[in-house]
């Protein structure tokens, strides 16, 4: 190797120290300053949530005609507050982050060591790509629920069939992958061994949705022509989104040596 490709070397292999460097400062910050995460995510989902209220689909009469909006809205603003909640008092001990008995990883030779040795390794913590993921896991439930907002309309009680069925289903998907994409952000962050099934199951979950959401709409007459095709466009969109982040992540959840070290106690034989 002549002397120029040695210094690129060196120069990739600086600038990449210096990323990780930095990213093992992200997740400090969100383990310190999730009370702010909050904050901003009050911020952003209230006002989106009080216009909708002020310019429903169909007209508001009474507290009464506005119930299913309410508790559809109320639901989607603590659903990631609770998904947060919940997973960190289930994962704040130390019997959570056991070894797990078996991996769903089987590619590879590695090599066993206790979780003292793991946390000792320098790969050890959600650093790297891993703090991405954190931050794509925050910013998937922020694009969700802001799709939500425009492009589902507010029904009140005195919606059509087909209109509350959609304001129903399509509430209720941002409610339950928010809450489970937040629990697999706590998971990630606290290093849970259980991280990478959760984040499985949230991807299965969230693909299941979209479906239970084409296959009830099936059975709903006297849909208007407009509105198939958009709801159609924002399924397909959902499913798209969710299979494009298992093709990039998944590979990087097996293979990755952070991901074995920090989840599963394991370092390359």
């Amino acid at each position: 190797m002549n002397s120029a490709s040695e210094m690129l070397l060196s120069a990739v292999v600086r600038y990449r120290d210096t990323l990780v460097a930095r990213s093992k400062a992200i997740p400090v910050f969100l383990s310190n300053r999730m009370a702010w995460v909050a904050i901003g995510w009050l911020l952003f989902v209230v006002p989106l949530a009080l216009l909708k209220l002020a310019f429903p689909a169909v007209a508001i009469h009474s507290l009464a005609d506005a119930k299913p909006i309410l508790i559809a809205y109320s639901a989607i603003i603590v659903a990631p507050i609770a998904g947060y909640l919940i997973a960190t008092d289930a994962y704040g001990d130390k019997y959570s982050r056991k070894r797990l008995d078996f991996h769903l990883s089987f590619y590879g030779r590695w090599n066993k060591v206790s979780e003292d040795s793991a946390r000792q390794d320098s790969y050890f913590g959600p650093a790297g790509f891993l703090a991405s993921l954190l931050i794509g896991l925050l910013l998937n439930v922020v694009v969700r629920t802001g799709e939500f907002f425009l492009a589902v309309p507010a029904m009140s009680a005195h919606a059509p069939d087909w209109g509350m069925t959609l304001f129903v289903t399509m509430s209720a998907d941002v409610v339950i992958a928010s809450f489970f994409y937040m629990a697999a952000f706590v998971m990630a962050l606290r290093s849970i061994p259980l991280f990478p099934r959760m984040l499985l199951f949230a991807w299965s979950i969230d693909i299941m949705m979209q479906l239970v959401i084409a296959e009830r709409f099936a059975q709903v007459s006297d849909i208007p022509p407009g509105v198939v095709a958009p709801l159609t466009d924002l399924l397909t969109g959902n499913v798209t989104k969710v299979l494009i982040s298992i093709v990039v992540w998944m590979p990087y959840l097996l293979l990755s040596r952070r991901v074995n070290v920090t989840y599963r106690f394991r370092t390359p034989a």
